[in-house]
């Protein structure tokens, strides 16, 4: 059976041209001073997270007032087991919510909202989507990317004053950029929102709509043609969910957050109002970006949940059950593994709460820090929960209600790994985050030197460009030669009486960290122009960033609660391990960036895309279905029963 590979009307885009609109997408000026882009520099700026930003005792009092109300709810109105054999958040938990003002966590009070900080909010989805990451899902869906942060960021005081109160208390949001045949290039967009008078008409359909099952209010990016008065491009619009035209033609399900309502949805000459369009024509995608800034830290805060209840887990059952005459715990195998989830857990939070109080604070630009919290947070977090199962050895892939039917606790673990895998692709997958922030980890050098290495740049340009890299690197590079890594006493607050030394580990971070920016300065040397298709070396260069990073904020944490007579001891004993087992990662990453299988790679898949090895795939039977790889979403009416539902 064959079909299309894409819709008819799908834009047919160079690779260059595809960048470009990526490109024209991202910020492109630094405002504010950032820890992580200077650390990718070899300028460790500690005075830029440390001391540990505290944030103001009212945003305190709310806060924990509502986690205890939260927790509550948790406790006493959420079945998860539930969710999970129905795969359906129930009626009655939502409305729980709505009443609770969750679905208004991030919204102004003017608006009806609770009005948290980031720092609450990412604690708030870290306790919901530890006991549903389903319910998770859906509310930072909702909030992180669904429409209020767009709107609260670009929306005009009418839009705020027509939309954020029923998004604070009663209505679903979902965000909707996604198509059969366009992920993460955006250039591709087929989705079209042509003027006709006062509105806007759409067609197209988009795939993995999560929240768009139940949403009563859609962000739709859409493709406006250019024509007289438009500028057209991108386009970002507010749709309610009901107008005439939408149908969800499907409701997805997936190998792991069964309850999450996700669809696929088609628009048919669905006519938008004008008023409805958020910022100017063509500025849908920046719009985008710039509302993940914070909202991809949603992702991270629930992995920490996840880290914690995978530590609880880990030790009750490491105790209790016992091989060769001592609990298992006792084992140097299983230790390890258990010393690694606390680890990371301690790290992880430190790295959300730091971004989240530094987006709260406005005071510096974190938009490397947030992706590299989505990066890290996620791949440590399936990591955790692999580890998890591992020591839970047969019951950790025994389903929960299995173990609960044999008379044993009912412990999801298996669960818990299904439901984080979706984590690495969520919000841009873990490859793209790569190439993603080695792009902003590179700014500097392309703001001096882009010209030299542009094959369409003029050689006026490209001289030009030379003086100007001259000069820069002529006062940067003398400066990776040496640091205060290198003075014994520096960091030496970090080092109390009675403690573990962690101002060793800030050193060897100040040290990494020029490190890593002479690694990537060679690197463009190198390869100039090709830079950017060496992308197995992109993402260890970013990989190595996000230990940096995780890292520093572990040992900032610590401190940060030594000082404050908060588990002081214990938290700088985690930090120390976390420090320590870091270092072993990059020590073999910074390996891995000339030492590698890249090439070699590189060749055996030209091989294997020729068809020469299809002689490999004998002696197996394909169990898929018939079907094309990308099903046809050229515009139309729908043929198909809608199954979009409303939640009073």
């Amino acid at each position: 059976m064959s079909a299309p590979s894409a819709p008819k009307n799908t834009p047919r885009v160079t690779e260059r041209e595809a960048r470009q609109v990526a490109e024209a997408a991202r910020e492109q000026d630094w405002h504010k001073p950032s820890f992580a882009k200077e650390l990718f520099l070899g300028r460790f700026r500690l005075d830029l997270i440390h001391p540990h930003p505290l944030p103001p005792a009212d945003d305190v009092r709310r806060g924990e007032a509502f986690l205890a109300r939260l927790r509550e709810f948790c406790e006493t109105r959420i079945d998860g087991a539930l969710i999970e054999r129905e795969a359906r958040i129930p009626d009655e938990v939502i409305r729980g919510l709505k009443e609770l003002g969750a679905l208004g966590m991030k919204i102004d009070p003017k608006y009806g909202g609770l009005g948290l900080t980031q720092v609450y909010y990412n604690k708030a989805l870290a306790l919901v989507g530890s006991v549903s990451p389903a319910i998770g899902a859906l509310l930072s869906a909702h909030q992180s990317i669904g429409v209020p942060q767009p709107l609260k960021l670009f929306g005009s005081q009418e839009q705020k004053d027509a939309f954020l109160p029923r998004l604070a208390r009663t209505d679903i949001s979902a965000f909707l950029l996604t198509e059969p045949d366009v992920g993460s290039d955006p250039a591709r967009l087929a989705t079209s929102a042509v003027p006709d008078g006062p509105d806007y008409v759409l067609d197209g359909v988009k795939l993995w709509t999560t929240n768009g099952v139940v949403a009563d209010l859609l962000v739709v990016m859409a493709r406006v043609p250019k024509s007289e008065g438009h500028k057209g491009g991108i386009t970002a619009f507010v749709v309610e969910a009901d107008s005439l035209g939408i149908t969800v033609e499907h409701r997805n399900a997936f190998m792991g957050l069964r309850g999450l309502e996700n669809g696929v949805t088609r628009f048919h000459q669905v006519r938008v109002p004008a008023a409805n369009r958020i910022g100017p024509e063509g500025a849908g995608l920046k719009i985008a970006l710039t509302t993940l800034n914070t909202g991809r830290l949603s992702l991270p805060a629930m992995c920490v949940g996840a880290g914690k209840w995978c530590l609880k887990i880990a030790r009750e059952w490491s105790a209790a059950r016992e091989q060769w005459g001592r609990p298992v715990a006792r084992h140097e195998a299983v230790g390890a593994k258990i010393s690694f989830i606390a680890a990371t857990t301690f790290a992880l939070e430190a790295v959300v709460d730091l971004s989240s109080q530094m987006a709260d604070e406005n005071r510096n630009d974190i938009r490397i820090e947030a992706a590299l919290a989505k990066l890290y947070g996620s791949e440590m977090g399936c990591l955790m929960a692999d580890e998890l199962v591992q020591i839970r050895g047969g019951r950790g892939f025994e389903t929960a209600d299995s173990l609960a039917a044999r008379g044993e606790r009912a412990v999801a673990a298996e669960q818990l790994l299904r439901d984080l895998r979706i984590n690495r692709i969520f919000e841009g997958s873990t490859e793209i985050m790569h190439l993603m922030i080695a792009r902003e980890a590179v700014d500097a050098h392309l703001k001096v030197a882009g010209d030299i290495i542009d094959p369409d740049k003029p050689l006026s340009a490209k001289a030009k460009a030379g003086a100007n890299a001259a000069g820069f690197y002529a006062r940067w590079l003398p400066r990776l030669v040496a640091g205060p890594g290198q003075l014994p006493r520096t960091y030496a607050e970090f080092n109390p009486p009675g403690h573990p030394d962690l101002s060793a580990h800030l050193r060897y971070v100040e040290r990494s960290s020029r490190k890593l920016a002479r690694s990537t300065f060679y690197a463009m040397s190198r390869w100039q122009g090709r830079m950017e298709t060496k992308q197995g070396f992109l993402g260890r260069i970013v990989d190595i960033g996000a230990e940096l990073f995780a890292m520093s904020a572990a040992c900032v944490r610590a401190e940060l609660l030594r000082s404050s007579d908060d588990h002081g001891r214990e938290a700088y004993r985690l930090a120390d391990v976390f420090c320590h087992q870091s270092r072993v990662r990059v020590e073999e990453l910074f390996t891995r960036l000339w030492s590698n299988t890249d090439d070699l790679d590189r060749h055996l898949v030209d091989g294997i895309l020729s068809g020469a090895y299809t002689w490999l795939e004998d002696g197996v039977v394909d169990p898929s279905g018939e079907g094309p790889w990308i099903a046809d979403a050229t515009p139309g009416p729908s043929a198909r029963e809608n199954v979009h539902r409303t939640i009073g």
